[in-house]
């Protein structure tokens, strides 16, 4: 489809997997298209699940770097698309954005009762289930690294470069996933990231619940626990918090963002970690930085691309 640019606008799922996705959405916004689309996840349990994919126009063929956006609690795909004011800066940096869910969902799925916002649905906390109760449907972590980049590159002009961020239980998920699997993502960024949710109630919660109590289970989706002993290839990583946040500032600090510098520090991990005045944990925050956290990601994936 040209557009009038004489650009290429990608008309959606064409691949292998087509038949697959059930499109659920479409709309044009900037130089660009944003889809949602509708999918059985047999990762997941074979539970329905929502996921979006931001495209820019292009010329015909061209394969562009994705960067994978993990939101945090209480959140679907839409948080993100509708608040964040990233397609802008998407299209011109001529990146692929993808947008999944936080957890699994549907009737069949399981949770605690009476369901609280911080576990469960929408709250899938980006891990694999060892629990007798949630290892069937609680597999985010695999859906993010393995099944979602499948559906994304056969089906998007989408190539096999690929960065990652989110936003607290999101910058958590980024964080500990770019950690454990370097060779996939050029780099890494967070908002407000719980940095070590070994030690904070929202962490100690999901980690028991969907884990148990083998708390060396939990270091393998701690970011503060993964640097301490990470060997991995420079992820870049980028990380912006708030001074106003509630959940940094209140009763409890549930973001933890000096362990990680601290242990950063330590381990001689390269981290840009930046305190930002006055913000809070909410997407007037994440709006206001998420530009520079496209282009930094944009810088890296190019130069990796024209390597």
């Amino acid at each position: 489809i040209l557009c009038t640019s004489g650009w290429y606008s990608d008309p959606g799922p064409l691949g292998a997997m087509a038949g697959v996705l059930k499109e659920l959405s479409v709309v044009r916004c900037f130089e660009g298209t944003l889809r949602r689309y509708e999918h059985t996840s047999p990762t997941l349990g074979d539970c329905q699940m929502v996921f979006a994919v931001y495209t820019p126009d292009g010329k015909e063929g061209t394969k562009f770097p994705a960067v994978f956006w993990l939101s945090g609690l209480t959140c679907t795909d839409e948080n993100f698309s509708q608040k964040a004011g990233a397609f802008e800066t998407a299209a011109a940096l001529q990146l692929v954005l993808v947008m999944p869910d936080t957890s699994p969902r549907g009737d069949a799925v399981p949770d605690e009762d009476p369901h609280t916002y911080d576990f469960g649905k929408g709250a899938g906390f980006y891990l694999n289930a060892t629990t007798e109760k949630y290892k069937k449907h609680y597999n985010m972590y695999d859906y993010v690294v393995k099944e979602l980049p499948q559906y994304v590159e056969a089906n998007f002009p989408a190539s096999n470069l690929r960065s990652i961020c989110g936003h607290s239980m999101g910058g958590h998920g980024a964080l500990t996933i770019a950690m454990k699997n370097p060779e996939m993502y050029t780099s890494a960024s967070a908002f407000a990231p719980i940095c070590n949710p070994m030690n904070v109630p929202w962490g100690t919660k999901a980690l028991s619940l969907y884990l148990g109590d083998d708390k060396e289970a939990w270091k393998q989706y701690d970011a503060t626990e993964l640097i301490k002993s990470y060997k991995g290839r420079d992820l870049h990583i980028l990380c912006d918090q708030g001074t106003a946040d509630n959940f940094l500032t209140g009763e409890v600090n549930q973001l933890q963002p000096l362990a990680l510098i601290a242990a950063a520090q330590e381990a001689k991990i390269p981290v840009t970690f930046r305190m930002q005045a006055g913000y809070d944990h909410s997407y007037y925050f994440i709006s206001t930085f998420i530009g520079e956290h496209i282009a930094h990601h944009a810088k890296l994936l190019h130069a990796r691309g024209s390597a």
